[in-house]
C-alpha cells in the first residue's frame, strides 16, 4: 500500500482508493482471501504517513454482489468502507477471465455476461459498477474490435438499472495496457448513460501494482467529456461528492 501510496504522491494525483477484492464464488482463487482487520491496519499506516499528501479512501471490490448477498452485508460490517464496487466476473460457473467462455458466438458471450450484469444491478446494493464490458478486455483475440452496439438493449436495460439505483460507473483504463484499445465503458456507452440521465462516473486505472497506478485516466477523462459528462463522482462514508473534472 505505501508503495502505491507513493506512486500516487509522486504523480500529482490527489485521491486515490484501496478496493481490495473479496470474492466468494467456489471457483474463484481469491476466495475468502481478503482479511479485513489486517487490509485495514495496513490502510490506516499510510493514512497516518501520507497525511496532508494525499487522500486515501477505504473501498472494496465485491464480486457477484447479488448473489453472495450475505457474505457481502458481513464483510461491509467490518470496516467503515468509503465505497464499494460491485464486480461481475463469473456467469454462473464460466468464468470471464476463462479462454472457454468466448468459445462460442460473440452474441452468446456478451449476451449472457449482460443479462447477468441487469440482474446484478437491478438488485443494487452498491456504489460503483465496475469495468462495465469486461469481456471486451479477453474477447478481441476471438471476435476481433468490441463493439457494443449489437448489444445496445441489453447494455441500456443494465444502464437503466444504474441511474435508478444511483450506481456510479467506474471508467476502467486497464485494457488499455493490456493490449486492447478500449476503456471499459469506452464513449459510447457513456453517452448511453448520459442519455438516461447518468451522472456519476468515477476515474480507475485498476492498477494493481506501482507501476500501473493512474495509468491512461487522461483518456479517461477525455471520454467522459466528450460523452457529457462535466463532474466526477468521489465517495466518503458512502456517500457521493460531485467533484468538476480535471
Amino acid at each position: 500500500m505505501a508503495d502505491m501510496c507513493a506512486a500516487a504522491v509522486e504523480r500529482g494525483i490527489p485521491e486515490i482508493g484501496f478496493t481490495e477484492h473479496y470474492d466468494q464464488h467456489p471457483g474463484d482463487s481469491c476466495r475468502n482471501w481478503l482479511r479485513v482487520p489486517e487490509w485495514a491496519a495496513s490502510l490506516a499506516q499510510c493514512r497516518a504517513e501520507f497525511a496532508g499528501r494525499l487522500i486515501i479512501r477505504a473501498g472494496i471490490e465485491i464480486g457477484e454482489p447479488h448473489i453472495f448477498t450475505k457474505e457481502a452485508q458481513s464483510v461491509l460490517a467490518q470496516h467503515p468502507f468509503d465505497y464499494v464496487l460491485g464486480s461481475l466476473h463469473w456467469v454462473g460457473a464460466d468464468f470471464v477471465f476463462d479462454d472457454e467462455f468466448y468459445k462460442r458466438p460473440a452474441h452468446d458471450a456478451f449476451g449472457a455476461f449482460f443479462g447477468e450484469l441487469a440482474v446484478m444491478t437491478l438488485a443494487g446494493g452498491f456504489d460503483v459498477l465496475s469495468h462495465f464490458d469486461l469481456p471486451a478486455r479477453m474477447s478481441r483475440q476471438f471476435y476481433g474490435a468490441y463493439d457494443p452496439a449489437p448489444f445496445a438493449d441489453q447494455i441500456r436495460a443494465v444502464l437503466a438499472n444504474c441511474v435508478t439505483h444511483g450506481i456510479a460507473l467506474d471508467i476502467n483504463t486497464a485494457a488499455l495496457r493490456r493490449g486492447t484499445p478500449t476503456l471499459t465503458p469506452g464513449e459510447t456507452v457513456l453517452r448511453w448513460f448520459r442519455e438516461l440521465g447518468g451522472e456519476r462516473i468515477t476515474l480507475g486505472s485498476d492498477s494493481h501494482r506501482p507501476a500501473n497506478l493512474g495509468a491512461n485516466l487522461e483518456d479517461a477523462i477525455v471520454a467522459a467529456r466528450a460523452a457529457g459528462f462535466r463532474y466526477v463522482t468521489q465517495y466518503q462514508q458512502r456517500v457521493a461528492h460531485m467533484v468538476p473534472l480535471p
